[in-house]
């Protein structure tokens, strides 16, 4: 009797693993975001969002993460602080493990619900910049250079460029959440050298700023400008400066007026050089992207998109590329079913990531969850951004002390 009730519960346990191992390899993991596609910022959301979904599309054709299919929403909120968090909780009800949030105001207001349903987002290039302590924000991951990285970055290049004691210098920002939070950098960086900076404050929805232009370059008469400014704003700085007489290779973007959009609103005979900063490589010779436009769109018989390969469409990549990477650590290492902490691990597994040549090696860990806040100068030459400097990133000590500092460690 004994013999055969261990055969019994034996077969019954072979039994159950055939049924459950194809489950577990059919085992769908479902992610999702926001987008702005209609509001104020839709110029970066109609290259952004589409460059997610191409990433996924292309690992779903090729099997997926070890094997499993990914299901990947996305919500229009239209840069809306109350349609982002309704983007979140739908998405959160509907199972999703892994989440890219989409405008930093949204990061803020969502940050609590992160925290407490320990589900993980991504905000590369933008957001809280206090989350690169990924100790104190366990599920908020920059995972690119934040504002205040951007911020070290453009007075770096401008010190490397001639700036020295006394040096003028114009910050020009949109005057919300996300505009604002680079100056704490770019205070420090000039109390530190000795430049005179002056803020220059564009209100919403900034498209308006002959005040400001002249106020840089006649009443202040700066040496340089440096922009943080999006959606519409940044072409109006280039066309306002440009009429002003100010040298465009004297301005330096922060990475969202830093677009083909950009420049292809104010015109590129206008934007040129114009200096812009990136967090990923651009143009169609890339592998991914290579890889992307065949198996995406030529086997499929449709026809590549304009902006494949252009830069709001590579950081959409990117956004993919690290979600992809996060849950493929998360399976690998922690096993299923995948759930929103696991994939926390899976990025803070991340090491040395870099895409075949995308974007500088990126590591994550629990202290820095931005990945080491590297970025690259691109100029305007003709018509397109031409890089001018190496990977770089700039007073990487003033920075990690202020987050230190906010985070009052």
């Amino acid at each position: 009797m004994r013999i055969k009730g261990w055969v019994t519960a034996a077969v019954a346990v072979v039994l159950l693993t055939a049924l459950v191992m194809p489950a577990m390899a059919d085992h769908v993991i479902k992610i999702g975001g926001q987008c702005d596609r209609t509001g104020p910022t839709k110029n970066v959301g109609v290259e952004l969002c589409p460059g997610i979904h191409d990433y996924i599309a292309l690992v779903n054709k090729k099997g997926g993460v070890l094997g499993h299919k990914i299901e990947h929403t996305e919500i229009e909120h239209g840069y809306t602080v109350d349609r982002g968090v309704e983007a979140y909780e739908r998405l959160k009800r509907d199972g999703a493990v892994a989440l890219f949030d989409y405008g930093t105001p949204i990061v803020y207001a969502l940050t609590p619900r992160h925290m407490d349903d320990k589900i993980p987002a991504i905000t590369p290039g933008f957001g809280r910049a206090d989350s690169i302590d990924g100790e104190t924000w366990p599920y908020i991951f920059p995972m690119a250079a934040s504002y205040w990285s951007q911020a070290g970055a453009a007075m770096k290049y401008i010190k490397d460029n001639g700036a020295k004691k006394g040096t003028k210098v114009a910050h020009i920002y949109y005057d919300n959440p996300a505009g604002r939070e680079g100056i704490p950098i770019m205070e420090a960086v000039a109390k530190k050298e000795g430049y005179q900076l002056r803020l220059f404050a564009v209100p919403p929805p900034g498209v308006e700023m002959g005040p400001q232009v002249i106020d840089i370059t006649r009443r202040f008469k700066a040496d340089w400008v440096v922009g943080h400014l999006f959606g519409q704003s940044p072409s109006v700085s280039i066309k306002e400066l440009k009429r002003a007489g100010f040298p465009m290779s004297r301005v330096v973007s922060f990475v969202w007026g830093a677009g083909e959009a950009n420049i292809e609103a104010a015109g590129w005979d206008t934007a040129q050089g114009y200096i812009g900063m990136q967090f990923t490589s651009i143009g169609r010779d890339l592998p991914v992207i290579r890889e992307i436009m065949q198996k995406v769109y030529k086997d499929e018989g449709k026809e590549v998109p304009k902006y494949v390969g252009g830069v709001y469409y590579s950081r959409g990549v990117l956004n993919g590329a690290l979600a992809v990477e996060g849950l493929r650590l998360a399976i690998q290492n922690f096993g299923l079913p995948v759930t929103g902490d696991k994939v926390r691990k899976g990025y803070e597994s991340i090491k040395n990531f870099d895409l075949q040549g995308f974007l500088p090696p990126m590591t994550v860990s629990p202290k820095d969850h931005e990945g080491g806040g590297w970025v690259r100068m691109y100029q305007v030459k003709g018509t397109e951004w031409v890089p001018v400097t190496d990977w770089v990133r700039g007073y990487r000590e003033e920075v990690m002390a202020m987050v230190r500092l906010v985070n009052k460690k």
